[in-house]
């Protein structure tokens, strides 16, 4: 019964996806794809970043423990922060074989067999930016759901809004390497990339609103904060009490509160290589910070959020807990 729901459940979100690819070219607005909560309309995600290297440097090891913890939490979807396929994204949708080896055949657990909503790292820019929207890749696994490099995701209680940030990023510009099909001119696309933000967050009813990207917008680990995001995206975010920015592209697990807003700034960037002892400081509050690999669980009700840390081996390193009200934080 449990995976005949989760089938259903993927068949809905295929088609909706395929309606949304049919329709992209008719609206300026962020494309939005729909996933129903549970019944008694709580939301469990996962979400992990940094990961696409054929199983190594223990991969394999951080998707099976993502299994054990999906099937324990009866995880909704997977979030990916980025960096999808290192190192240099996937060479065209004809890929497949790599794409394979480096996400159908490594998240096998019967627990993550479910939607997995993706947004873009640099890595993945510096391959064929366009392959990991294309629909023949969603014909290998019909998990993969990147119905744009910019996309909603509604879930009633919760709203996560996926932003593109590798065309934010100056230096990369100056780097042939980067596919900036469907970007270029830069100040174009970012000014329309943050009006629709903006709209779509003036329109949001959600009790949750969560931002994610790739880059990090404050950080302890080796990127350090991305100055960009923080002139560009980050006034965006506080303007409408976004409860929660999260990103990878820093190899580590780290949570961080921004000291004169409700942002807390959360990393999931440790799916596989980490950076063991490459920080760097920050402005903001330093709440957790692990330099190894693991990922993150959230789950949501209408009342509050709990979030949780696990190392490569399943084992808890940090959790904590967000209200409605700023004020009622629980850490533990």
């Amino acid at each position: 019964m449990h995976l005949e729901r989760c089938n259903s459940a993927m068949a809905s979100v295929a088609l909706l996806v395929l309606l949304l690819l049919s329709s992209s070219l008719a609206s300026a607005e962020l494309q939005r794809v729909q996933h129903a909560p549970k019944d008694d309309g709580s939301l469990t995600v996962l979400a992990v970043g940094d990961w696409g290297r054929g199983g190594q440097y223990n991969q394999t090891l951080v998707a099976e423990q993502m299994g054990v913890i999906g099937e324990k939490l009866n995880a909704d979807f997977i979030i990916s922060t980025g960096d999808n396929f290192y190192n240099d994204g996937l060479s065209g949708d004809n890929d497949t074989a790599f794409f394979k080896a480096s996400f159908t055949e490594i998240y096998t657990a019967e627990s993550l067999q479910k939607p997995w909503y993706i947004v873009l790292g640099n890595h993945d820019y510096t391959g064929d930016a366009l392959a990991q929207q294309s629909p023949a890749i969603r014909e290998v696994d019909s998990r993969w759901t990147s119905v744009n490099k910019s996309f909603i995701v509604e879930a009633e209680i919760v709203e996560f809004f996926l932003v593109d940030t590798s065309p934010f990023v100056l230096k990369y510009w100056n780097e042939s390497k980067f596919d900036w099909r469907n970007v270029a001119p830069r100040d174009t696309y970012i000014a329309n990339l943050l009006k629709d933000l903006d709209d779509a967050l003036t329109e949001s009813k959600a009790t949750w609103k969560i931002v994610v990207g790739h880059h990090p917008i404050s950080s302890g680990c080796e990127h350090g904060n991305t100055t960009e995001l923080r002139e560009n995206l980050l006034p965006v975010l506080k303007a409408h009490g976004v409860h929660m920015y999260l990103n990878g592209h820093d190899h580590c697990l780290q949570r961080i509160s921004s000291i004169d807003s409700r942002v807390e700034f959360v990393t999931s960037g440790g799916g596989s290589k980490a950076w063991a002892g490459k920080f760097k400081a920050t402005t903001d509050k330093m709440e957790f910070l692990y330099d190894g690999q693991g990922f993150l669980s959230m789950q949501f009700t209408e009342a509050e959020a709990n979030l949780v840390f696990y190392d490569v081996t399943g084992a808890v390193l940090h959790s904590w807990g967000l209200t409605k009200s700023d004020a009622a934080r629980i850490v533990s």
